[in-house]
């Protein structure tokens, strides 16, 4: 695809990279020179110096023949005339980041009248991710598949599994569920059924939420559901989290040292959620607002470094679920070391959920991808198709499939029921299927050998 990129921020760039990675001809457009020749020497792209609402700048990116528009600047407006003037243009599809609450409420109208393709608001995604994520305390993160009806939890491997074969943990296990994925040492493995699990290992579970809860039990892992949670910092992600958290009837406290901020939520959040105008990342703070009466911790100021310690006290404290967020995901690895183990870095979310809007672009007719997850820094992905119409994949055992190597089907959903599938399971059209793959698949068709 022919692919341009308005902004050369931390979005910008990932998007840059992925793209490339996949082999897109992708152009970035910035109105700072440094950056435009930084991404050129990085990732051989074309670069070009100048304003996304240039007409000139547009037609020298080759515009008319552009199959997908992205503008992801900090400036909302800035990002939907860009995606406004591209359209018209001759873009075929659209996308704007658009972080303002107020914007984001107008989600509709920006779509059908504006004739943007897809919004992305990054805090929004963020608080739903983390929101999610409370609900599995023993888990480090959680994704959903099949509007939330499939879960996919990674967890570190419990003591009761360690030394056991997949096949032998199946068999004794009276619960629908698939270890799909295990992370070991920087690396990702699709299991067989002979694979064996080693102390250390990160495990991903795929079932509905219900099985995955009576697999923890299974594997020994006591999960108490969270009651309370405290946020650190009082930004747009916190607004959408505690929105969401608290509609789960949740007890939220956020500590917010900017008092016009919290006067802005105190404004626009329900009436039970308490604010608190302080410096939620020192520890007097912290242990004045009673942080031992809360099971559940949220760091998302906007500096790193304060949010590891503030989860690193949090730790210290044993709460059930501690959460933080990264910017820079150049030291998500080094964070893994200090025991911090759920991470939310809305700029992966951001760039996985437009990848994600690329690869159902690219779908054959008979396929549509629905979603789209990253593992291990992209070294893994899970990816949600829908079959629409016959191919050499339909009405087949999966027994007599040819697939490629590192390619696993992992659930197929037929209407709304769930199955783990084994050589005897078919798709059909109308199915849903989850895939988790090595390598990065566009069409279904491409999971054959």
């Amino acid at each position: 695809m022919n692919i341009i990129v308005i902004g050369g921020g931390k979005v910008g760039k990932k998007l840059v990279a992925d793209f490339n990675r996949e082999e897109h001809n992708v152009i970035l457009i910035d109105t700072k020179r440094e950056i435009t020749e930084q991404v050129q020497d990085e990732y051989d792209v074309m670069g070009i110096c100048g304003s996304g609402t240039d007409i000139e700048v547009l037609k020298e990116a080759g515009i008319k023949n552009t199959d997908l528009f992205i503008s992801v600047t900090e400036k909302d407006e800035f990002n939907a005339l860009c995606c406004v003037m591209a359209k018209n243009l001759g873009a075929k599809r659209c996308v704007a980041r658009v972080r303002n609450t107020e914007y984001f409420k107008q989600i509709a109208y920006m779509r059908d009248v504006l004739g943007i393709n897809l919004i992305v608001n990054p805090e929004y995604y963020a608080g739903r991710e983390i929101a999610r994520n409370l609900r599995f305390p023993a888990a480090i993160k959680t994704e959903t598949f099949a509007k939330g009806r499939v879960e996919m939890a990674e967890m570190l491997l419990p003591e009761s599994l360690d030394g056991k074969a997949l096949k032998e943990i199946y068999k004794t296990c009276r619960t629908k569920v698939l270890i799909c994925a295990v992370q070991r040492e920087g690396t990702v493995e699709i299991p067989n059924g002979d694979f064996i699990l080693r102390k250390g290992d990160r495990i991903h579970v795929t079932a509905s939420h219900s099985d995955i809860a009576a697999f923890m039990e299974f594997a020994g892992v006591v999960s108490q559901p969270i009651k309370t949670t405290l946020i650190i910092g009082g930004g747009r992600i916190a607004y959408y989290l505690a929105r969401q958290l608290v509609d789960s009837g949740i007890k939220v406290k956020i500590i917010e040292k900017d008092m016009k901020q919290c006067e802005l939520l105190a404004d626009n959040l329900p009436s039970g959620i308490t604010i608190v105008c302080g410096d939620g990342t020192e520890q007097q703070v912290l242990d004045e607002e009673g942080i031992n009466a809360y099971d559940s911790l949220v760091a998302l100021t906007g500096i790193d470094e304060e949010n590891i310690i503030v989860s690193m006290y949090a730790k210290i404290k044993h709460m059930k679920k501690v959460i933080t967020k990264i910017d820079r995901v150049t030291i998500s690895q080094v964070i893994s070391a200090t025991g911090i183990d759920s991470i939310i870095t809305p700029q992966e979310i951001t760039a996985n959920t437009i990848i994600g809007y690329s690869r159902a672009m690219e779908a054959s007719e008979g396929t549509e991808v629905r979603a789209l997850y990253r593992i291990v820094d992209g070294k893994a992905e899970a990816i949600e198709f829908r079959i629409t119409q016959k191919s050499a994949i339909t009405s087949v055992p999966l027994r007599d499939l040819k697939f490629k190597p590192n390619m696993l089907i992992a659930v197929i959903l037929k209407g709304n029921k769930i199955t783990i599938p084994d050589g005897n399971s078919t798709l059909e059209v109308g199915d849903t299927m989850i895939l988790l793959t090595k390598q990065p698949v566009k069409k279904i068709s491409e999971i054959l050998a």
